[in-house]
């Protein structure tokens, strides 16, 4: 059966038991509190996040076996360190924390999460932590970060996009959609990317490139912003939460749909 509310913390511990347990998807929210320059709350990540969600859920069918974990706001954030506000915990630790929420996930029996991510500095931990699940628990454990969801090259050029990955135009205009008294515009900028003059001297180098070097925010720009701030509208952010939200809950029917009889036990030689 369905739960009876769509957040896992409303249901008692007795109703965990009627799950359906082949189908139900627990969501787990997972963001950032970091710098996102003068302009801008450290809160975006998490607001995007929540935003989106929030719209997702409100498209979602009667019949969705979606269940929402409380969420993670923060995140690791080590590259914006250099900015007061920012909060992080290291690898080591916040790897660990996604994994033990979701073997208690697990322990209540259900055996499918989405990690929704709306920070670019951990997917590559995301997919460490859904391999050792499915490896440790034979969970079917996915990650998906909101932009991966959609196409928004209509919305936005394509230098912006590629560039403007941090307090940029697009994630200023979702803010101005999502909470527009949190956005100084009088202090948005084209904040212009290292980036830029690095994929001119370089083949292969770069942030964001081919291969790709470590860095934080001040090695792109000394305000930690990427992209053009000034051109941001909360028309344009609408439009992108209108986007992502239902390709979320088209992930979350993919996952639900998706059969558990496909996580085949290994065979150890002997």
């Amino acid at each position: 059966m369905a739960a009876t509310s769509r957040f896992w913390w409303d249901l008692s511990t007795t109703e965990f038991g009627a799950l359906d347990t082949e189908r139900t998807v627990a969501i787990l929210p997972v963001g950032a509190i970091e710098q996102h320059g003068p302009h801008l709350p450290v809160k975006v990540d998490a607001a995007i996040n929540a935003g989106i969600l929030s719209r997702a859920l409100e498209l979602m069918p009667p019949h969705s076996a979606a269940l929402v974990l409380p969420p993670l706001p923060y995140g690791k954030s080590d590259e914006h360190l250099a900015f007061p506000g920012t909060l992080t915990l290291s690898h080591e630790t916040l790897g660990r924390v996604w994994y033990e929420i979701a073997e208690s996930v697990h322990r209540a029996g259900v055996r499918k999460i989405l990690f929704f991510n709306s920070h670019g500095g951990q997917p590559q931990l995301l997919d460490i932590i859904c391999r050792d699940l499915r490896v440790k628990l034979g969970m079917l454990a996915v990650n998906t970060t909101w932009w991966q969801l959609i196409d928004i090259s209509d919305l936005f050029a394509a230098d912006e996009i590629r560039l403007g990955i941090h307090g940029g135009q697009i994630e200023t205009s979702a803010m101005l959609h999502l909470a527009p008294d949190d956005v100084r515009m009088d202090r948005a900028e084209t904040f212009i990317s290292a980036a830029a003059a690095i994929e001119q001297e370089f083949a292969l180098l770069g942030p964001e490139a081919a291969a790709r070097f470590g860095w934080q925010a001040q090695d792109l720009h000394p305000a930690g912003v990427c992209g053009d701030a000034r051109a941001a509208s909360a028309e344009l952010g609408r439009a992108v939460v209108e986007r992502a939200a239902p390709r979320l809950v088209a992930l979350v029917d993919d996952i639900s749909r998706y059969p558990l009889s496909r996580i085949v036990a290994g065979h150890r030689s002997q």
